[in-house]
């Protein structure tokens, strides 16, 4: 069974390393050089200042997955709205992990007064995110056509988005 919680310092190296397999072989991230484990920590890190969470995915206390938020855009403005990030380990994927991950980091994000999630996914063929963010109740809102290039090949970045809260129908506190 897995469990999902708040990320801890000694999960910084399970969580690079599982980036780091996407960065090398995916195209759901467009970095191209995986970051170290100093620069994952620095991500974490201001993730959490701005008070947004950043949770992993364990099972049998082995980290297998991990999901955060962080403002949409750096400016203070966006602060309402977060884009969202989710990477499996991959003899982890197709056990409903992902989903777990995003339906918790919603139900976070809304409390720390997030008004709009955003997925920001690479690559149109990416059919595992773009499935699991329209599960949990994410309506496409465009997609950019060729504005990727990874593996001498052209991607698209599909975005979509979900209304958490209030949305737009108050000013936020």
């Amino acid at each position: 069974m897995p469990t999902i919680r708040p990320s801890r310092d000694e999960d910084v190296e399970a969580i690079t390393s599982i980036y780091a397999h996407h960065v090398l072989h995916g195209t759901g991230t467009f970095e191209v050089d995986p970051p170290s484990a100093t620069d994952m920590a620095a991500r974490r890190a201001e993730v959490l200042s701005r008070g947004l969470p950043w949770l992993v995915a364990a099972v049998d206390n082995r980290v297998c997955g991990f999901a955060y938020c962080n403002w949409f855009k750096p400016r203070p403005a966006y602060r309402f709205s977060a884009e969202d990030s989710i990477y499996l380990a991959p003899h982890a994927k197709g056990q409903g992990l992902g989903r777990a991950l995003l339906a918790e980091l919603a139900s976070q994000a809304e409390r720390a007064g997030v008004r709009k999630l955003i997925a920001v996914i690479g690559d149109s063929s990416n059919t595992g995110s773009i499935g699991v963010h329209r599960a949990l109740g994410f309506q496409p809102v465009g997609v950019l056509a060729s504005c990727g290039w990874k593996f001498d090949r052209w991607l698209d970045v599909v975005l979509m988005e979900r209304t958490l809260g209030l949305g737009d129908t108050t000013a936020p506190p």
